[in-house]
């Protein structure tokens, strides 16, 4: 054995990196699934029958309240509305003679010729004639509404999607839908929220704020965070019971993000129907015992870190966590305030062994200073069921 080998003593303890447990502020929040849904929604229909004449839109593009959507044949109904109008003018006539013979028999009743009958007569006739004329009157106004059904315009601004008729044919109330609108701004959120988590959610924001304590993000389904932020405002009344679940429902904006001729207008992010992941995040920051992530190490037993004592001994303790992020670790019980917690060089740590410990790189030192100056954002605690 060389000289080199018989002076050389045992392996030292061995070196990890240490984190000193500090309180951190982080955003609470909960992720689920959920569906993006126009607030109004309005299926087209003919109100008489005719002719379609012709068409005044382009399919899939944005239309406003009041525009004309549809031409009907409007022929058939100017002519039956000019008839109806000549009977009211008849029945008018009749009913200025009408009056004119009642006055006249009214001037005669104190004479010897006036006759109370030939009054009474007269009076019924023309209270007759009036009646008539009210009724053809009530024609005239329906002609005048079928009429106004031949042009068939928007009641609400929204993009209006593809036609299901197409012009020469006739349609009839009985037709159908023949095209959809939707609203496009904003656009509500919905999403089943698991019963025992809405109870949470409830103790949690409940004397925070309510409603207000919470603000609505969403992811696409390409990853993208959603740039608009929207607004909780509904909690249903009842729990679906073969899911247990309950839904909320959130507004948000949903506002041009440039115009496009061949996309019909306006493009948007948001579309009616369109399944996202929806971030339920609680406005205020809380402030949690927090490591970083890398620190933290699990079993079939739970999650555990490695904490150095004042001997330089490595101590396994069994701790619980909250929210975290993909950074952060946030610990609910388990360890104390200033607790140096071993972050680095983990394969190498043996509970009970003596370690050497030193300051965490840089690196991870960074980590957490950037993500409790941003905020952080918290990783998901559950997700609801799909929609």
């Amino acid at each position: 054995m060389s000289a080199a080998h018989a002076q050389a003593g045992p392996p030292g303890p061995p070196a990890v990196g240490v984190f000193e447990a500090v309180k951190r502020p982080i955003t609470e929040t909960n992720e689920f699934l959920g569906r993006i849904e126009a607030p109004n929604r309005v299926n087209v229909v003919a109100r008489v029958t005719a002719f379609l004449e012709k068409r005044n839109f382009v399919e899939g593009s944005e239309v406003k309240a009041g525009d004309l959507l549809y031409q009907l044949e409007r022929g058939p109904f100017e002519a039956d509305l000019a008839s109806k109008k000549a009977q009211v003018a008849q029945l008018q006539a009749t009913l200025v003679n009408a009056k004119l013979t009642t006055d006249r028999a009214k001037s005669l009743l104190g004479g010897p010729a006036g006759q109370q009958s030939s009054v009474d007569a007269a009076v019924a006739n023309q209270q007759s004639l009036e009646a008539q004329v009210q009724a053809a009157q009530a024609q005239v106004d329906l002609s005048q509404i079928n009429l106004d059904y031949t042009e068939i315009h928007s009641p609400i601004d929204g993009r209006i999607g593809r036609t299901a008729v197409t012009e020469g044919n006739v349609v009839t109330p009985s037709s159908g839908t023949l095209t959809t609108i939707v609203s496009q701004d904003p656009m509500y959120v919905t999403f089943p929220v698991p019963v025992r988590e809405a109870l949470d959610l409830r103790d949690r924001y409940a004397t925070r704020g309510g409603f207000k304590a919470v603000v609505i993000r969403v992811r696409l389904t390409n990853g993208r965070l959603y740039n608009q932020v929207g607004e909780l405002n509904f909690v249903n009344n009842t729990i679906t019971q073969n899911t247990d679940t309950i839904s909320l429902r959130g507004t948000i904006p949903n506002p041009s993000t440039y115009t496009s001729v061949a996309a019909g207008g306006a493009v948007r992010e948001l579309t009616d129907n369109e399944f996202v992941t929806v971030l339920l995040e609680g406005v205020q920051p809380v402030e949690v015992l927090a490591i970083p992530r890398s620190a933290v190490l699990s079993d079939q037993q739970g999650e555990y870190v490695y904490v150095v004592g004042a001997d330089n001994k490595a101590e396994q303790k069994r701790i619980q966590l909250g929210q975290s992020t993909s950074t952060i670790a946030a610990v609910t019980s388990g360890i104390a305030l200033g607790d140096k917690v071993v972050v680095e060089g983990l394969q190498k740590v043996r509970p009970g062994e003596v370690v050497a410990p030193g300051p965490a790189s840089a690196l991870i030192q960074s980590s957490m200073k950037v993500s409790a100056d941003g905020g952080a954002s918290s990783t998901p605690k559950s997700t609801g069921n799909n929609p």
